[in-house]
């Protein structure tokens, strides 16, 4: 039978962690998820003050999520050999400088320009301080201490991107990147203060981290994580026709529909973290996923009902994000000697799940189905993610309830 590395394999622990230094991470994921989610609000604004199409607006979001699969490995290898706490203030301040600048576009191609470099540190900021998060945890809270990262993520979805878009809209499309800017300042002010010191890997070098490709183990893993967890995104993407279109609710009323969605993505991470901490990330993993799969199609099948509809968006929120902390553990446990890079992987993964889940949803819609049909393309995506998951349980242990 081929082993997965436990946590308790990973690098030991370093001491000197306090509440601050995980709040100082979870600042950072604050605020990634304003820079990555705002700009979806302000499209418009963006389209008519650059006198451009929405579509072609619709690029920049695109180009930001190239930024992160590209950033995600190159900037995590280049930094391997230096300490975790300066790589992630140099990532933080890259967030900073590459977000400000993008208030200062003034055409279409530069923006696109300052958007890609913009989402360069984004998954490597999360590579590496999920890393340092299970690092700094006590023995045992490894996937609690990077849930409470996360949580920076989805709290920004609740009220950061609100007051973003607001912000945007009341006073420019600029201002928005400018209060990112702000937040990553103040996040690299907090990195700098609260982590502790965390030594360099002296044996890191890009042989050793390219070696982790050799694993099966970290495919399949790349695999749960763009396919299974993909089907979230067929969700997410047409969440807001759905909602008018099936549900029939006003579109005034959108806002508050997904700042419903991102308590339940909060409580998800939260819940995420602690079963993984309690059962394991593989086990929690399967069985989230299977959660997330009934969420998805029941979904679709309420979705004429507004009141069982509030009640999915939320379930279908929590048990999607609730797979976060495990799949971050997977990704760190099958990738020994380059634990970094496989931890950025997630972030890469993620955003291929993102383009995939939203051009699969999208195909029954071009095939006259109603808005609902996208939930049941990600059940689908959802349940090959199952499958991924199993067969990393028999290579790990050969039976489902063994331990990874």
């Amino acid at each position: 039978m081929i082993q997965s590395s436990s946590s308790s394999t990973l690098t030991p622990q370093i001491p000197g962690a306090t509440s601050r230094s995980f709040l100082a991470l979870a600042m950072g994921g604050f605020g990634i998820g304003i820079t990555e989610f705002v700009i979806m609000g302000l499209l418009p604004n963006v389209a008519n003050h650059l006198k451009i199409s929405i579509p072609d607006a619709g690029h920049v979001i695109s180009s930001y999520a190239l930024g992160v699969v590209v950033g995600a490995p190159l900037l995590t290898v280049l930094g391997s050999k230096y300490s975790a706490k300066n790589l992630l203030l140099f990532l933080m301040g890259l967030f900073t400088v590459f977000n400000g600048i993008s208030a200062l576009a003034t055409d279409y191609y530069s923006l696109m320009l300052f958007r890609f470099l913009a989402g360069l540190p984004h998954g490597a900021y999360f590579g590496v301080g999920a890393v340092v998060a299970s690092r700094l945890a006590k023995p045992g809270k490894e996937a609690s201490a990077v849930a409470s990262m996360l949580t920076g993520l989805t709290i920004a979805n609740i009220i950061g991107v609100p007051l973003g878009t607001y912000v945007g809209v009341q006073w420019g499309w600029q201002w928005a990147f400018v209060m990112v800017a702000v937040v990553g300042l103040a996040t690299t002010l907090a990195l700098k203060s609260w982590i502790p010191v965390i030594p360099p890997n002296p044996s890191a070098n890009f042989k050793s981290e390219f070696n982790i490709f050799k694993n099966i183990n970290l495919w399949i893993c790349i695999g749960i994580t763009s396919i299974g967890f993909g089907g979230f995104f067929c969700w997410i993407s047409y969440i807001a026709p759905m909602l008018t279109e099936v549900t029939r609710v006003s579109p005034e009323s959108i806002p508050l529909w997904m700042i419903l969605a991102g308590i339940g993505m909060t409580a998800g991470i939260i819940l995420g973290g602690k079963l993984a901490d309690r059962f394991s990330a593989l086990k929690a993993s399967i069985v989230l996923m299977f959660a997330m799969m009934a969420a998805l199609f029941l979904s679709g099948l309420l979705a004429p009902y507004p009141i069982a509809t509030f009640v999915m968006i939320f379930l279908t929120g929590t048990f999607a994000m609730a797979q976060c902390p495990p799949i971050q553990m997977l990704l760190i446990q099958n990738s020994q000697g380059g634990e970094m890079l496989g931890s950025s992987l997630g972030q890469a993964s993620f955003n291929i799940g993102n383009s995939l889940g939203a051009f699969l949803g999208g195909l029954p819609l071009v095939m006259g189905y109603s808005y609902a049909s996208p939930t049941w393309v990600g059940a689908l995506m959802s349940l090959v993610g199952i499958f991924f998951a199993f067969m990393l349980m028999k290579r790990v242990s050969g039976f489902f309830w063994a331990r990874s």
